[in-house]
């Protein structure tokens, strides 16, 4: 297995050095004993989607070495563990893919009594209807889907996916996500549909608008939209509020909006998949990472919005009162969550998108 360090900033690592120090007072271990299990854990994860010194605080604490692997999006993360575990012990799917695992028997129940500070959880997370009493999960990061943009790069204010998806005006400065449900899903939003649709005039619709104005399109991008904006590869992109908060910190010609038409409202969660080398470990570190410093430190470096409410508290004003961050009510009524649909919807979306990628 490859041991990833997590990729940061230099600024953004200028600016939270230090933070780690505060590990050796913190109460978030568990009430069981570690000695059964070797000191190990594999965490399977997004890019840039962990603290600034996280894993290094874990150790530090527990003496477990953690060694963390990345996937670029969902789909990659059930094929890495769809033929069966190759040995990690804490996933972060999305909601949807987490609901889909959850059928597959592809994640194990959640021992509560190991997680005490699941109590810092904000209540509105506490439960959720994709895995009712948290049986299975724990909320890791939420937000919306939206468009990333270089303010002095339009001109107009971007307001609608029109721009990304029905129009030549930045032809060639565009940037997609590279996965079938959240292209298809905001195409359906822009048309008028729900992003959860499986009616089959409707796919087809955004099916060709998407193979139409394809040739717009710079790159289908694995979650690394924010990279080209702030390297000017491209003007505008398709990404999630978060990984655009963290550029936008670093520039101030970038901005970040959800569209009129609305979007997906997501939510990423941990789990232990099925057949995990290191059990006692993954709940000692779920416990971690609901510590409210932990969870400061995470919500810091990675610019989502946390669920935990105890570490929301320990924050600034700037990230509780970033809209970018926390959209407002009016913007989250327009989103809908991502559901998982059933295999065969699956499919026909996937067959879908192959023909757009192959157009």
């Amino acid at each position: 297995m490859t041991t990833f360090r997590p990729r940061f900033r230099p600024n953004r690592r200028s600016v939270l050095k230090g933070t780690g120090a505060f590990a050796a007072g913190l109460t978030f271990l568990p009430r069981f004993s570690l000695a059964e299990e070797e000191k190990k854990l594999n965490f399977y994860n997004w890019d840039t989607y962990i603290g600034e010194t996280t894993l290094d605080d874990f150790n530090k604490s527990t003496g477990i070495e953690v060694k963390m692997d990345l996937f670029a999006d969902n789909d990659e993360l059930f094929a890495k563990l769809k033929g069966g575990n190759p040995g990690y012990d804490v996933i972060v799917p999305t909601n949807d893919m987490l609901e889909r695992m959850i059928k597959a028997n592809m994640v194990v129940p959640l021992d509560h009594s190991k997680i005490p500070n699941m109590s810092n959880i904000d209540k509105t997370f506490q439960d959720a209807a994709f895995d009712p009493g948290r049986k299975y999960s724990l909320p890791y990061m939420w937000g919306t889907l939206g468009i990333g943009y270089r303010k002095s790069k339009v001109s107009e204010p971007v307001t609608s996916w029109k721009v990304l998806l029905d129009s030549d005006t930045y032809a060639g400065k565009i940037s997609l996500l590279g996965d079938a449900s959240n292209v298809l899903g905001v195409t359906l939003k822009y048309l008028g549909y729900s992003f959860n649709s499986t009616n089959p005039d409707e796919l087809k619709k955004a099916e060709e608008l998407l193979i139409a104005h394809k040739k717009n399109i710079k790159v289908f991008a694995p979650d690394n939209g924010q990279d080209l904006l702030a390297s000017g590869e491209v003007d505008l992109c398709q990404e999630y509020n978060g990984d655009i908060a963290q550029v936008m910190a670093e520039d101030e010609d970038l901005a970040y909006v959800v569209p009129n038409e609305g979007s997906l409202l997501w939510q990423d969660t941990l789990a232990i998949p099925t057949g995990a080398p290191h059990p006692e470990n993954a709940h000692a570190f779920l416990n971690f990472l609901l510590d409210a410093e932990v969870g400061k430190g995470l919500a810091t470096t990675i610019q989502f919005a946390t669920p935990n409410a105890a570490a929301r508290a320990l924050m600034d004003d700037a990230y509780k009162t970033n809209t970018a961050i926390f959209p407002p009510d009016d913007v989250i009524a327009k989103c809908e969550p991502g559901l998982y649909l059933g295999e065969e919807a699956t499919k026909v979306r996937d067959e879908v998108w192959t023909r757009i990628k192959a157009a």
